[in-house]
């Protein structure tokens, strides 16, 4: 590991740190939902992180196939990764905040916002399976480019979602003026930043892994410069 990726891994550690003191110490506790409210800060800035990770899996996947560029889909590679880990915490965090809220059981009350997240989930763990298991080469770099690019269509289904269709799920409230307390809404974005540090940081080892990866598998001339490798 580079000396940059132990200080973007050490700043991340200690921004989730600071956020968890803000959520545990420094918000308030809802008058109806109790403690179990917090776990809203990670579950929706978790969501907006894998959100611009899938996002990054779009711009490396279009940079391939538009221009080839081995190091677009190395990062759509490690960016497929870390956005799925990322909304794997975003599905667990919901599920546990629902149930004792709602009462709600995901087999039998249909959700259109989790029922969304889900097919997001399924959409690039089969990116994942794609580059995993296809014959490797360039077909496999193209049909997982394409998995990657129109999967990225179901981001804004999933946040629309709680528009466009009945749910349980509550509607926007970060957008709303005067939704949240003061201190509620600084602890959301002091959350959601270290969540997108954590995000960068992930996307960064991963993508280091991706490198090493190619240079092991032997990778086309020119594919890996020094310089990438130093960074």
């Amino acid at each position: 590991m580079t000396r940059r990726l132990q200080l973007l891994t050490l700043a991340s550690l200690l921004a989730m740190l600071a956020a968890a003191g803000m959520i545990f110490v420094y918000a308030p506790q809802d008058v109806l939902q109790g403690p179990v409210q917090k776990i809203f800060y990670v579950h929706v800035s978790s969501a907006i992180a894998s959100f611009c990770c899938f996002g990054l899996v779009t711009g490396g996947s279009l940079a391939y196939l538009w221009r080839g560029s081995l190091r677009g889909d190395r990062l759509a590679r490690a960016a497929a990764m870390s956005g799925l880990v990322l909304v794997t915490i975003t599905i667990v965090m919901g599920v546990l905040w629902a149930k004792p809220i709602w009462n709600w059981d995901p087999t039998q009350t249909w959700d259109a916002r989790f029922t969304s997240t889900v097919v997001l989930w399924m959409i690039y763990a089969g990116y994942l399976l794609v580059r995993k298991f296809a014959d490797p080469g360039r077909q496999a770099a193209r049909l997982a480019a394409v998995v990657g690019i129109v999967g990225f269509i179901d981001v804004p289904v999933v946040y629309e979602s709680v528009n466009w269709w009945r749910t349980l799920h509550p509607g926007p409230v970060i957008t709303v003026q005067g939704a949240l307390p003061p201190a509620m809404l600084l602890t959301f974005l002091v959350t959601m930043a270290c969540e997108l540090l954590l995000a960068a940081t992930l996307v960064s080892l991963r993508y280091r892994l991706e490198l090493l990866r190619d240079l092991r598998e032997g990778s086309p001339a020119g594919a890996v410069s020094p310089v990438e490798f130093a960074r």
